[in-house]
């Protein structure tokens, strides 16, 4: 059984293209491992890049680790095989660091597996001196550790490209140094926390009371960035046709969001606000390059971009093609739309997010109906067929009438994309993915409960019945447990990662607390207090807690704000 096992996980990544092949040689060994499967892990630019940079030195090597589809998982358990390595089969615990790189709290799920069949304990305190190391990195180490600070060793607070050089160095020391010491000694590092040297305590009412630091560790953790994007680059340097973008060579436009929409952790965590300078980029796509194939280009604003017409334009001229994943509806332009329709793209996604104007002042989207239905023409008049929209329920102080106001919407939508698709002979179809609202830590909206599943289920069937008539319009809503799941864990303390083992073996989320005496409405259903602290405070972002309360505070009455630009330092961060 271990046999095949192997030759199915050779056979699978023989396609691919890139990656490594040497032996360790008595070099650093690193398990980069993602907690979903091979088919979305190698879509995720983080992966990429940090395979890359530890890759390209001569005194570490890395290998991949992924979540076994289900087939295989079920043969790794009946053969007791252990987890092993894309490039060697190598098992998991034989790695000197684990390195995980976790961008979805719903990934948190998989590691009891993956902690099982890599042959590995999975509480931090169980694991001794023969154990590697176990270190966190992701979007998720730097919005909220703590759910999983009872598991990882080390948090890498912050972006790669500034943080691994120096973690890097420290393991390579060569002192000879106890497990306690090696620890000691990485947290003294810019960026990197480490949840064993912190005393958790709790108030009375069961909030947060404070976490204090042992000896001379920092009382927070600043996050830390790279300041000049051009000094790197993320894309992807790793091809298979075994991916969900696997016929796409992705490259990162810029890291942020200057567009501070108060439900969005990408705006204020990524902060500030970073792009490629063109010149750069077009060396990165164009240069010394024959056939450059189809680019995705990746950003949180990629219409944003003053030069994506240009650049992709230049990227159809070499004989490519150019992709994106969403445009911004008040910035795409005619240009744009005429180089991604010749590209042949066939769905575009615009994200209106709320159906009143009420509603998109509440979360600060910055546009009107006008600006909507302006977008949707443009693209339907450039030959885009296909349009998937992108809307919330469950947002702060949201009525039925907010609701309702979703599905007059997307009719007045549906005549524009009628009307001009009946002109052109092609008549597309409206996607509609509706999802509840999941309050993220370092956003204004982070004091804001989380709304109750039976409401939200009502809202659901009133959106169905109100759209069902509609021809040619799919309305698709994410799993209520699954939201549920995601906000109990990215609002949590590390009392909450105590759940993964139970909600692993099926249990409901109610029922895995009840087993260790948590109340989920705890962590989901009620509003914060102005000066609560928070379990994510032990990071330190750079963007004030004052100014998201005083977003916070306005987007309950209902008014707007404003948006990043250079030179602006409201939020503390000089963007």
């Amino acid at each position: 059984m271990s046999r095949q096992l192997i030759e199915k996980y050779r056979q699978r990544f023989a396609l691919e293209v890139g990656g490594i092949s040497t032996p360790h040689g008595g070099r650093l060994s690193v398990a980069l491992v993602y907690p979903n499967t091979y088919h979305q892990g190698m879509s995720n630019l983080g992966v990429q890049t940090v395979y890359r940079m530890l890759n390209s030195r001569e005194d570490t090597l890395c290998e991949r680790f992924f979540l076994p589809d289900p087939e295989d998982l079920a043969e790794h358990r009946r053969a007791g095989f252990p987890l092993v390595s894309v490039e060697s089969q190598r098992p998991l615990d034989d790695f000197d660091l684990v390195a995980f790189s976790i961008s979805f709290e719903n990934d948190y799920l998989n590691l009891p597996t993956l902690f099982e069949i890599g042959r590995l304990p999975l509480w931090r305190e169980e694991r001794g001196e023969n154990h590697p190391l176990i270190l966190c990195g992701g979007v998720c180490a730097f919005l909220n550790p703590e759910p999983l600070a009872e598991i990882m060793d080390l948090f890498a607070v912050g972006e790669a490209e500034v943080i691994l050089p120096a973690l890097l160095e420290g393991l390579l020391a060569v002192e000879p140094r106890s497990r306690v010491q090696l620890l000691a000694g990485l947290a003294q590092l810019p960026g990197v926390y480490q949840p064993g040297g912190y005393t958790v305590t709790y108030a009375d009412n069961a909030t947060l009371a404070g976490m204090t630091p042992h000896g001379n560790l920092p009382s927070r953790v600043s996050r830390r960035w790279q300041i000049n994007l051009d000094d790197s680059q993320s894309c992807t340097w790793v091809a298979t046709p075994d991916t969900e973008f696997g016929s796409m060579h992705l490259v990162e436009v810029s890291r942020g969001c200057p567009r501070a929409c108060r439900f969005c952790a990408a705006g204020f965590i990524y902060r500030p606000f970073r792009e490629h300078s063109p010149d750069h980029l077009r060396r990165e796509i164009l240069d010394e390059q024959t056939d450059i194939g189809r680019i995705g280009l990746v950003a949180a604003a990629v219409s944003d971009y003053g030069d994506l017409a240009d650049i992709g334009r230049a990227i159809l001229e070499h004989g490519g093609e150019v992709s994106v994943s969403s445009v911004r509806i008040d910035a795409i332009t005619a240009a744009q739309v005429e180089v991604l329709a010749d590209a042949g793209h066939k769905t575009l996604a615009l994200a209106p997010e709320a159906g009143s104007q009420r509603m998109r002042d509440v979360i600060n989207k910055g546009i009107d109906e006008a600006q909507i239905l302006a977008a949707v023409k443009l693209l339907a008049e450039g030959g885009i067929p296909n349009l998937k929209l992108y809307y919330m329920i469950g947002l702060p102080t949201e009525t039925e009438a907010d609701v309702v106001a979703i599905a007059d919407l997307t009719v007045k939508i549906r005549q524009i994309w009628e009307e001009i698709g009946r002109q052109r002979g092609r008549l597309g179809r409206l996607h509609l993915s509706v999802n509840p609202f999941v309050p993220k830590p370092w956003t204004p909206l982070q004091w804001a409960p989380m709304e109750a599943r039976l409401s939200l289920e009502k809202k659901i069937r009133l959106l169905q019945k109100r759209l069902r008539p509609l021809p040619n319009v799919e309305l698709r809503c994410e799993s209520l447990r699954q939201a549920e799941i995601q906000g109990f864990l990215a609002r949590g303390d590390r009392r909450v990662g105590k759940v993964l083992p139970l909600l692993g073996k099926g249990l409901g989320l109610k029922a895995a607390c009840r087993q260790l005496g948590l109340a989920p409405e705890f962590f989901l259903h009620r509003e914060r207090a102005a000066d609560e602290p928070f379990p994510w405070d032990i990071i330190a972002q750079g963007v004030q807690r004052e100014h998201l309360r005083r977003e916070y505070e306005q987007a309950l009455a209902g008014r707007p704000g404003s948006v990043c630009h250079p030179g602006c330092q409201r939020c503390g961060l000089s963007c």
